[in-house]
């Protein structure tokens, strides 16, 4: 006595696998048809019929050549489930399996759900209006232009067949009564609508239309199912995911409980050597899943947070390919802080800014010589050295390695024109970034040097040079680090409030209780002066006082002086 589902299995590799599904099918009373690709040699065709000849109620279907997008699908579909109609009467149901797909659980299950459902079709179906997974470019496009060419291994002739049939305008005409629905390959019909459908009498017309079509077993069975059907219900029995780019993600031993979650009766895609999926669900007597109706949404979550992580990684974490691509979201991985002109204008800033904000202090990263990490250490997590050499090949991976193999431990470092820039680009683009300057201070220790005057004016005006262009990318409307910028001169004039604010953009809200220990600038504004009357201006630096304010003597008063116009 067999059940009334019966069971049409496309098979193509694996084959030892596809049998040891089909002979569970079978042992549940479930007729199985098989159809194996023309594609799979003779000799592994005959072995493969032989293994499952000691097994009743498995059949073989007339072989087609199945080329993926190609009419040879859906024309061994149809002979395997005229097959399954013809030989047995009791049956019902027709289910549309492949060789990778895998019951979930126990066929009885699947048997008393469809016997609650007598007049039910399950076969995903939706216009192409209203069909958002489509990949390619080509929706309506696939059932008005003709596609003689196999995609995959004719990829040249397919795409320019296709811009000739567009630049000439061809538009076929979708047979009458028909309307183009689309959806999953993988449906379970009633006898009834399948028989309408094989039974057409206009079938050698709708045929002969849909042998052009674009990937027609997405769309044969899905459009006359419309047709004929009584009672649609628009989802596939069968736990099916596509990534991003369409090809279906693959099952493996430890997605085990994720497949339990799905509350399906079927899954595919399982990898071939999946041993523990393949024992835990092939045995009825487990109980593997639970009466309930099945519900693939439950893990829907998971699948596109996957396609979210493949399509736009971590923030931070680089891809290994010899070309990545890297968002702007990704540049870093946590927040970090950049100060330019405080170690300048501080004699203790790195030490005072560690105990008030417990952050990981680092001096300048980015030296002409060495990288200055916290407590001069010479290696950091990841293995990153303080060797120049090995940062300056590559900066951006080497602030990306820094804050990815510290993550939960805020860095911080110091930058200053005389380091190198070119990591600066990259630092303005990083919304991760928080950047404090106080320009000028550059400035401080020229003053403090004991030098050529002449060359303290020439480094002044290099200094200057270099902070102008970092200012300037932090002034742009792409720059997309948090950025705080103050002169010299409006920052010494009241220095609490700026401090207060970079300590709590770190995380700390407390009030501070002590600051650190300004450098001497008596004599500073003086200095300034100085290099504006040597020709070099320091604006940067802001307005700042002379001090001690300049005295003149009448004889040293400039003359006064006209303008002739």
């Amino acid at each position: 006595m067999t059940a009334p589902l019966g069971i049409v299995m496309l098979v193509h590799t694996a084959l030892n696998r596809a049998g040891q599904v089909a002979r569970h099918w079978a042992r549940a009373g479930c007729p199985v048809v098989i159809h194996v690709d023309r594609n799979v040699p003779r000799a592994a065709y005959q072995n493969f019929v032989r293994s499952l000849s000691d097994t009743p109620h498995i059949e073989f279907s007339r072989r087609h050549r199945c080329e993926w997008g190609t009419w040879g699908i859906v024309a061994a579909t149809q002979d395997a489930a005229e097959q399954v109609l013809r030989r047995y009467p009791e049956v019902r149901h027709v289910y549309l399996t492949s060789g990778s797909c895998l019951p979930l659980r126990p066929v009885q299950d699947l048997i008393d759900y469809l016997a609650a459902r007598p007049r039910t079709d399950f076969i995903e179906s939706a216009t192409t209006a209203d069909v958002p997974w489509t990949v390619g470019g080509l929706d309506a496009e696939r059932f008005t232009l003709r596609f003689p060419f196999s995609w995959r291994k004719h990829r040249a002739l397919f795409d320019g067949y296709v811009r000739l049939q567009r630049r000439l305008g061809v538009k076929r005409r979708v047979p009458k009564g028909l309307v183009p629905h689309m959806g999953s390959q993988w449906w379970c019909l009633t006898r009834q609508t399948l028989t309408a459908i094989l039974e057409n009498p206009d079938r050698v017309g709708i045929d002969r239309y849909f042998r052009k079509v674009w990937i027609p077993d997405e769309s044969y069975f899905q459009t006359l199912a419309r047709q004929w059907s009584t009672h649609i219900e628009s989802r596939s029995l069968t736990l099916s995911k596509f990534d991003f780019q369409g090809k279906p993600h693959i099952f493996y031993d430890d997605h085990m409980q994720l497949l339990r979650r799905s509350d399906c009766f079927v899954a595919r895609k399982i990898w071939p050597h999946a041993e523990g999926l393949y024992r835990a669900f092939l045995t009825d007597a487990a109980g593997a899943m639970k009466r309930t109706e099945p519900n693939p949404g439950k893990i829907d979550r998971l699948f596109a947070k996957a396609v979210e992580r493949r399509t736009q990684g971590r923030p931070g974490l680089y891809s290994q390919s010899r070309f990545p691509k890297i968002a702007d979201r990704g540049l870093t991985a946590a927040r970090y802080s950049v100060f330019q002109g405080f170690d300048e204008l501080f004699h203790d800033f790195r030490p005072w800014l560690e105990q008030v904000s417990g952050a990981r202090v680092h001096g300048h990263l980015f030296a002409p010589d060495r990288v200055q990490f916290a407590e001069d250490a010479p290696f950091m997590k990841g293995a990153l050295s303080d060797a120049a050499t090995l940062r300056d090949a590559n900066p951006a991976a080497f602030l990306a390695n820094l804050v990815w193999n510290t993550r939960g431990e805020r860095q911080c470092f110091q930058l200053s024109p005389k380091d190198r820039q070119a990591i600066a680009p990259r630092i303005a683009r990083d919304p991760q970034a928080e950047v404090a300057v106080i320009s000028g201070a550059w400035a401080v220790p020229l003053f403090r040097a004991n030098g050529n005057f002449a060359e303290i004016r020439a480094e002044a005006a290099r200094l200057q040079k270099v902070e102008t262009k970092l200012l300037t990318l932090l002034r742009t409307p792409q720059c997309k680090a948090r950025v705080r910028i103050w002169t010299m001169a409006e920052f010494v004039e009241a220095p609490m409030e700026p401090l207060q604010a970079i300590v709590e953009d770190i995380g700390r809200v407390r009030r501070m209780t002590a600051a650190p220990r300004m450098v001497d600038l008596q004599g500073f504004g003086r200095f300034l002066q100085n290099l504006k009357n040597q020709g070099m201006h320091p604006y940067l630096t802001g307005d700042f006082p002379v001090d001690p304010a300049p005295s003149h003597s009448d004889a040293d008063a400039p003359k006064p002086y006209l303008v002739k116009k």
